[in-house]
């Protein structure tokens, strides 16, 4: 593997920390291959993709790709909290998969996660398309997760299976888990965010637009934020995210 093991931080057991990657999946053929060799190119991981029922390819290049495959009812929330149960590491890697790793990542987990105060962190965010006004995008996603420490799941929020478990793992919730677990974790102590990017995919910034996608995930936030029912807010979500050509 390419990242240097013995350079691997600890939790204090004097042995490097292991770092599970929970992959929550449901029709990420096109996506998870890269996904995958992006996390595998690191030291002392697991790697668990937790399928939600997909009828492609999704399970078959898994299991191809040698990672630990299990099946869950489909619901990120839900798939993510059935991965963290069979995840035996030391630390927890919550991604999306359509969304890469940079290169070296295991080692910034670790370190991160070493430093005094620090309870949780995640990435900076680019998106895989050359659509100038997604830059803005980008600047603004960086700016919240710095000033606010509120980094969103695409950016591969990870922490210790100690500190997640203690959390009750991520809330039921059919939409904004990932923001209720960081206000949870913003109360324990700080959310770094590094300086290193995943990169995601620009598919549904590409199928909507980016005003349409920008305008739908802000509405979405607001309407949490004054107590809109998740079920309701999903419901919004999958509606307001229609392609305009359907």
């Amino acid at each position: 593997m390419a990242a240097n093991q013995g350079n691997s931080k600890t939790l204090g057991n004097g042995s490097p920390s292991r770092v599970s990657v929970i992959i929550p999946a449901l029709n990420e053929a096109q996506n998870l291959a890269r996904t995958l060799a992006a996390v595998q190119a690191a030291a002392s991981i697991e790697v668990i993709v937790v399928d939600g029922g997909s009828n492609d390819e999704t399970v078959t290049i898994a299991k191809a790709c040698q990672v630990k495959v299990i099946p869950a009812p489909a619901g990120r929330a839900g798939q993510m909290n059935w991965g963290a149960t069979a995840a035996t590491g030391d630390i927890l890697l919550f991604l999306h998969a359509d969304t890469r790793l940079p290169h070296q990542w295991d080692q910034w987990v670790r370190q991160t996660l070493t430093r005094p105060g620090v309870v949780a962190g995640a990435f900076d965010l680019r998106i895989d398309s050359e659509e100038p006004s997604l830059r803005l995008v980008e600047w603004g996603v960086g700016m919240r997760s710095r000033l606010f420490q509120l980094p969103y799941g695409d950016q591969a929020i990870f922490l210790t299976a100690k500190v997640f478990h203690e959390l009750g793992g991520f809330p039921d919730l059919p939409i904004m888990e990932d923001f209720e677990l960081v206000r949870q974790l913003k109360q324990r102590g700080r959310i770094a965010i590094m300086p290193a990017a995943v990169l995601t995919s620009g598919r549904r910034w590409q199928k909507l637009g980016v005003l349409r996608t920008t305008l739908v995930n802000q509405l979405i936030v607001a309407g949490y934020f004054v107590g809109v029912a998740p079920h309701k807010l999903m419901h919004w979500y999958r509606h307001w995210g229609k392609s305009p050509q359907r």
